[in-house]
């Protein structure tokens, strides 16, 4: 280590005592619960009740003392502007969506702070802007585009929008012709991320709502003829009549052209365990909830995915193999048909076509697309990609063909027509990217974990010698969630700063199948912090960085990936950020998002899942006079899913648990009042959060441009 950086490692760690002296002072209020013979104390619970007066005003203090230490930090607005630089140097499209000869998509170009929804005639056609959600015509404020769905006839589209990121979504529906939207105002619509199913004569389609005091349970699936001032009929789910709904069952309805059934999909609280029931579509009209809805798939057949073809149901299943076959259920009864056996790919998802379906498989971490003939007798087929990479997107056009959005962690996206027998055909839907690029390469290698499970490592960096540079390690590990290559023009500037990227394919996540993901489901969610921590040693003894220049990173979920790993060894990272992050498993439940998110964490009723639910749960597991990295905990205000008490709480523990520490690093609580669970955020509060997390990282690191004035 050189003599300038042993210098500013000794302004860091002079300022870092100052700043963390200060903090806004915390009331300790404990409440002490008993779970299975054991006493728990939770000396912040005060702050569940967030309407408080006394909540709002701590949380205000917490947000600006940090906003006071990050402008402190002379690097940071340099930065900022470099990302903006990078996040305008392009069009950013997606959202693929054809109907009737036309695609609608999301796009963003250069300085604006929204994507806009877009439509074109063709792939290769005429384009206009159909909405700006900033102005909505007759909705007052700032909105977010939530889902989109055209009409089969590509008449109408209904939206979804929402404020400030909540996700609280109203339903509208626009005339495609004239841009204005009809009468339609449909509330409590946010649980419809996969758009409507539309009728096929365009008169009416199925949506899910939730009631007014619910956010994500006890929803049901009602129709809605088009223009109606009639109530809306309930078809399918909580409040039906003999039902025996669980109040986190999540139901859609979806009809097809192709058959005259109606397909009803429940999502039985997790991503995982489902089940499909089926019923003749003029029932389903005539008759609502009282049709014949008749169970074709239920969660012991491990579904993940299915669709409508004519009388039977094409669907994914993992019942037999954890890597996923494709089979087809006759809806009328009988034994399933393997159209796809499984193989050594795992496979994530397929799309719907003229008389095939387009599978997407996972293969050493890169996708593959096979076409699968739903004719009798014809084969499945490859087709070919330009690079190993990921589809993000894909959607069946006419003629046979499709469109996919293709990318790779070095390859911006890129938009493509794929026809069997055909090369890859290149389509401006998604302009070229005009980055270099060059200058970055990526490697994937297998890291041996705790318990001798393989653990895949992507590494991202830049382009030169072989030496310890500053590093963020980033993991998530939940719901069989699959962290794929993917390009982000932000890393382009870390990679400016001389930083890796890494990211740890962590056991909870599905790069491996579902078998990966139960290697850390519940009782075992451990395996997903040791992997992490087994992916950031690796890091340190390969040369790739040291504990003076590696931060971890999780959100979400994966606010359990690296609260653990802070937790457990705090030694490896100089610095962390837990984003809108599960921090509290024990109470997660009581939250309006924990009755769905049970089967993926457990509930503390059950005595094994509490025991293990309780030796990983970060805020519980905070150790007072550890020495902790550097932490900035963020949140959102209006967030729906992580509640902004959890990070909350968690950030004044770890602050408390440092507090008398002589040389304890910042812990410091980021809040950001326009925003949520970062879904439907704006480009410059997204970007703002990055500049201030990644300026929070290079100071930690002794980074000269970011250290504070003396």
């Amino acid at each position: 280590m050189n003599r300038s950086t042993l210098l500013a490692l000794s302004l860091l760690a002079t300022a870092a005592q100052a700043l963390a002296s200060a903090y806004p002072e915390t009331p300790v209020k404990p409440v002490r619960d008993r779970y299975h013979g054991v006493t728990v104390t939770d000396p912040y619970r005060w702050m569940e009740d967030m309407a408080s007066p006394q909540f709002q005003a701590w949380l205000k203090a917490q947000s600006e003392f940090t906003a006071v230490g990050l402008k402190t930090l002379p690097g940071r607005q340099a930065l900022r502007e470099r990302l903006g630089q990078l996040a305008d140097a392009g069009v950013i499209t997606g959202g693929y969506t054809p109907s009737a000869g036309q695609v609608l998509y999301l796009k963003r170009e250069p300085g604006q702070n929204q994507r806009r929804l877009w439509l074109r005639q063709g792939v290769d056609g005429v384009e206009r802007q159909l909405l700006d959600p900033l102005a909505v015509p007759g909705m007052p404020g700032k909105h977010s585009i939530d889902f989109y769905s055209p009409s089969p006839d590509g008449k109408r589209v209904a939206l979804g929008l929402s404020a400030g990121g909540s996700e609280n979504s109203t339903l509208v529906v626009m005339d495609v012709a004239s841009g204005e939207l009809l009468s339609e105002r449909i509330a409590h619509a946010g649980l419809n991320q996969y758009g409507v199913s539309w009728l096929a004569d365009g008169s009416g389609f199925f949506y899910n709502r939730h009631p007014a005091e619910e956010r994500y349970n006890k929803s049901a699936v009602y129709f809605h003829r088009l223009g109606s001032t009639e109530a809306d009929r309930l078809v399918f789910g909580w409040g039906a009549p003999k039902s025996k709904w669980q109040i986190a069952d999540l139901p859609y309805v979806v009809v097809s052209k192709q058959s005259k059934w109606a397909l009803a999909e429940v999502l039985h609280g997790d991503a995982v365990d489902r089940s499909y029931y089926a019923a003749p579509l003029e029932a389903v009209l005539k008759d609502g909830a009282a049709a014949p809805w008749k169970r074709v798939i239920g969660p012991k057949d491990r579904v993940t995915k299915a669709a409508l073809d004519g009388d039977r149901l094409v669907a994914l299943s993992q019942a037999k193999d954890p890597r996923r076959e494709l089979l087809a259920y006759p809806v009328a009864g009988g034994a399933a048909q393997t159209l796809l056996p499984a193989s050594s790919q795992v496979l994530l998802e397929f799309d719907k076509g003229e008389g095939e379906l387009l599978v997407r498989g996972l293969d050493a971490g890169v996708s593959r697309l096979t076409r699968v003939p739903l004719k009798e007798g014809a084969q499945p087929e490859r087709l070919l990609l330009p690079f190993d990479g990921t589809v993000r997107e894909m959607a069946a056009l006419d003629g046979g063909e499709w469109l996919v959005r293709l990318e790779g962690w070095t390859q911006p996206a890129q938009t493509l027509v794929l026809k069997p027998g055909s090369m890859p055909r290149a389509v401006n839907l998604q302009p070229p990217s005009g980055l270099d690029v060059t200058g970055i390469s990526a490697e994937r290698v297998m890291v041996k974990s705790h318990d001798g499970v393989e653990v895949p490592l992507s590494i991202i960096s830049p382009k030169g010698a072989m030496v310890a540079r500053p590093t963020i390690l980033t993991g998530y590990g939940a719901y069989g969630i699959v962290m794929e290559p993917g390009f982000r023009a932000s890393r382009l500037a870390w990679a400016e700063q001389g930083g890796r990227f890494a990211v740890c394919h962590v056991r909870g996540g599905g790069e491996l199948g579902e078998a990966w993901h139960q290697g850390a489901h519940i009782v075992n969610k451990q395996n997903t912090v040791s992997d992490f921590i087994a992916c950031a040693q690796y890091l340190i003894d390969k040369g790739y960085t040291s504990p003076e220049l590696l931060a971890g990173t999780g959100g979400s979920a994966g606010g359990i990936t690296i609260g653990g790993a802070i937790n457990q060894a705090p030694q490896l990272f100089a610095a962390a950020q837990a984003a809108v992050g599960v921090s509290d498993m024990l109470r997660m439940e009581l939250t309006p998002n924990g009755a769905p998110n049970i089967a993926e964490f457990g509930t503390v009723k059950n005595p094994q899942h509490f025991k293990a639910m309780y030796a990983l749960s970060p805020y519980h597991r905070v150790k007072d006079g550890q020495a902790y990295p550097a932490v900035i905990v963020t949140t959102g205000a209006n967030d729906p899913r992580v509640d902004a008490w959890m990070p909350s709480k968690f950030a004044a523990r770890l602050q408390a648990a440092t507090a008398k520490n002589a040389n304890a690093k910042p812990v410091w609580l980021r809040v950001d009042y326009e925003a949520g669970h970062g879904m439907g955020s704006s480009i410059s509060s997204q970007l703002d959060e990055q500049a201030d997390v990644w300026s929070f990282f290079l100071w930690q690191f002794g980074h000269p441009a970011y250290q504070p004035a003396k």
